[in-house]
C-alpha cells in the first residue's frame, strides 16, 4: 500500500495542485482575458462592457489530464490510497461524461485499471481521448424500441438490452459473468432508472473495484474549497486585485467546483459570489448538465449560489471561435461561462473569475463546423444515395420494415443492406470497420437505425475512416408510414 501511494505521489500527485501551509504548489495559470473578451462582446454582440469590466480565466487545461476534473479525481484517489480503500490490484470504476474518466486514466502510470460507464453520445474527441488514456469504456446508451409483445414496456426492454451490453463488456474484460447474472435484477432496475451513478457504485461493490463516486463524494467539493479557491485568491492578490470584489463563474457538471468555491467565499469573504451556468434545455454541451438534469444531485445547492444562468450554446459558440482564434485554450463549457459573465456584467458587478474547465483540443472538429451528417427524410429521398445500410447492435428490420424504408426513400429494396448486429457493436466499441460492413458501403451511403442515434454515431466513425456517409434523422421509427404501427410490425431482435 505504501509503495503504491509513494508511486502515486511521484508519478501523478507531484504534478497536481496541492495546498500546504496556506500556499499552493503547481497552480494553473490565471489569465487576464479582459481585452479579448471585451473586443469579442463589442464585435460579435454589440455590447460595450465599459471600463469597470474585468475577467480572468483559470486555465485548467494546463493540468495533467487536461481538465479541472483532475483536481477532484486525484484528491479522491489520494485519500483512497491513504485510507486503504484502493489497494494494489484493484480496478477503478465510475460514471463519467468524459473529463473525470480522462483524469482517472492517469492511473495507468501505476498499472491501475480504469473502467468508465459512458454514453456513446459523447463527442468524438472526448471518446478518442478516453481511449488514448487507456480507459476501458462500457456504453450505457442503447437505442431500442419495444420488441413484439413488449407494448408499453420500452424502458424495460431498453434496460434489458443495456444490461446485456454491460455483461458482454465486463466478460470481455475478464470479469465473472456469473457474478453479474446473480445480480441481474438490481442492475436492470438501475438501468431502467437511467441511474449510471449508482450503477457504477453497485458494480464496484460486486466486483471488488473502487468507485470514486464523483457525484456524491464531498472530497470533490473539498478539492476546490481547499486548493482551487486558495489559488484564485493568491493569484488575484498577486495581480493587485481584491478577491472579495470578484465573482466566480463556472458551469455545472457534478457540482464540485461550484460547491467548493461557494463554501470558500462564504467562509473567507462572507459573500455568495458564485454564478452557476447551464446550457439551454435540451442542449448537449461537453458534459455539462442542464438545470433540469442537475436537480436532485447531491451537490446541486442553488441556495449557495449568487445566481444561476441558462445559456443558449449557439449564442456562445461564436465567442468560443473568436477567443480560440485569439490564442486562448478554452473549451465549450468555458465559452458558456464567459458568455454568462458578459451577459451578467453591470456597473459595480463587473469583475469575474471564469473557470476555463478544459481546452479546445477535444472540440476542434465541432468548432470547425464540419458538414452536417444528419439528414432529413425529405433531403435523403432527394439525394440519390448509392446504398442504404441498416446499423443497429440489437435490432434488425423485418421484410416489411425494409419495404417500408424503400418506399419512404424512393429506392429499390435491393439497395438496402442489413448489417449484422455484432458488426455494428464492434464498429461502435472498437472504432474499426468489419469487412462485411466495409463491403456494404458503396459510394455515397445513407445509414439508418431505430431512432437516428446509432446511425449518427456510426456515421461519425465511418466518416473518420474516409467513407461518404449520412445518417437518417429519426431513423425508421421517424418515418411517416410508421406513425400508426407498433415497432414489432417492422423490426425484430437481431438473430446474430
Amino acid at each position: 500500500m505504501q509503495d503504491l501511494l509513494a508511486r502515486f505521489e511521484q508519478e501523478i500527485g507531484s504534478a497536481v495542485p496541492r495546498a500546504k501551509d496556506g500556499a499552493v504548489s503547481n497552480p494553473t495559470p490565471l489569465h487576464d482575458m479582459t481585452r479579448d473578451v471585451a473586443d469579442c462582446a463589442r464585435q460579435l454582440y454589440g455590447i460595450d462592457l465599459g471600463p469597470d469590466f474585468k475577467v480572468y480565466a483559470k486555465m485548467e487545461s494546463a493540468l495533467p489530464g487536461g481538465s479541472i476534473k483532475t483536481r477532484p479525481a486525484m484528491h479522491i484517489i489520494r485519500d483512497a490510497l491513504e485510507s486503504g480503500k484502493l489497494a494494489e490490484g484493484q480496478a477503478v470504476i465510475d460514471a463519467t461524461s468524459g473529463n473525470f474518466g480522462i483524469a482517472l486514466g492517469l492511473l495507468a502510470k501505476l498499472g491501475i485499471r480504469v473502467v468508465a460507464l459512458v454514453s456513446r453520445r459523447l463527442q468524438g474527441g472526448v471518446l478518442d481521448e478516453l481511449r488514448r488514456s487507456g480507459v476501458e469504456m462500457i456504453d450505457l446508451d442503447v437505442d431500442v424500441c419495444p420488441a413484439p409483445g413488449m407494448e408499453g414496456k420500452a424502458d424495460q426492454m431498453a434496460a434489458k438490452a443495456a444490461a446485456a451490453n454491460v455483461r458482454s463488456r465486463l466478460s470481455e474484460m475478464g470479469m465473472d459473468a456469473a457474478v453479474f447474472d446473480s445480480n441481474l435484477a438490481e442492475i436492470e432496475a438501475l438501468l431502467g432508472r437511467s441511474d449510471a451513478i449508482k450503477l457504477a457504485s453497485f458494480l464496484a461493490g460486486i466486483y471488488g473495484m473502487f468507485c470514486p463516486q464523483q457525484y456524491d463524494n464531498d472530497l470533490n467539493r473539498e478539492a476546490h474549497r481547499t486548493v482551487t479557491a486558495l489559488e484564485i485568491d493568491s493569484q488575484l492578490r498577486a495581480a493587485g486585485e481584491l478577491p472579495q470584489e470578484y465573482s466566480a463563474v463556472c458551469t455545472f457538471g457534478t457540482g464540485g467546483t461550484s460547491g467548493g468555491l461557494s463554501r470558500h467565499m462564504r467562509e473567507k469573504h462572507g459573500t455568495r459570489a458564485v454564478h452557476v451556468v447551464f446550457p439551454a434545455p435540451g442542449q448537449d454541451v461537453a458534459g455539462i448538465r442542464t438545470k433540469a438534469n442537475a436537480e436532485g444531485l447531491a451537490m446541486y445547492r442553488p441556495d449557495e449560489y449568487a445566481a444561476e444562468h441558462e445559456v443558449d450554446f449557439e449564442k456562445a459558440r461564436p465567442m468560443l471561435k473568436f477567443l480560440v482564434e485569439r490564442g486562448h485554450d478554452i473549451g465549450e463549457s468555458s465559452a458558456l461561462a464567459l458568455y454568462a459573465a458578459v451577459a451578467t456584467a453591470a456597473p459595480g458587478k463587473a469583475k469575474f473569475v471564469v473557470m476555463a474547465a478544459d481546452g479546445i483540443a477535444k472540440y476542434k472538429k465541432q468548432l470547425e463546423q464540419e458538414p452536417p451528417m444528419r439528414v432529413s427524410l425529405e433531403d435523403a429521398a432527394a439525394a440519390q444515395y448509392d446504398s442504404v445500410v441498416w446499423v443497429h447492435p440489437q435490432y434488425a428490420p423485418r421484410e416489411e420494415g425494409v419495404e417500408m424504408l424503400a418506399r419512404s426513400l424512393g429506392v429499390e429494396k435491393s439497395k438496402i443492406t442489413v448489417t449484422k448486429a455484432g458488426d455494428v457493436g464492434k464498429l461502435l466499441s472498437t472504432q474499426t470497420v468489419p469487412d462485411a460492413m466495409a463491403g456494404a458501403l458503396k459510394g455515397k451511403t445513407l445509414l439508418v437505425c431505430m431512432a437516428g442515434n446509432t446511425s449518427m454515431n456510426a456515421a461519425k466513425v465511418l466518416a473518420g475512416k474516409g467513407a461518404s456517409v449520412h445518417s437518417l434523422d429519426g431513423g425508421i421509427t421517424g418515418l411517416p408510414e410508421s406513425a400508426d404501427k407498433h415497432p414489432g410490425m417492422y423490426v425484430q431482435p437481431a438473430s446474430d
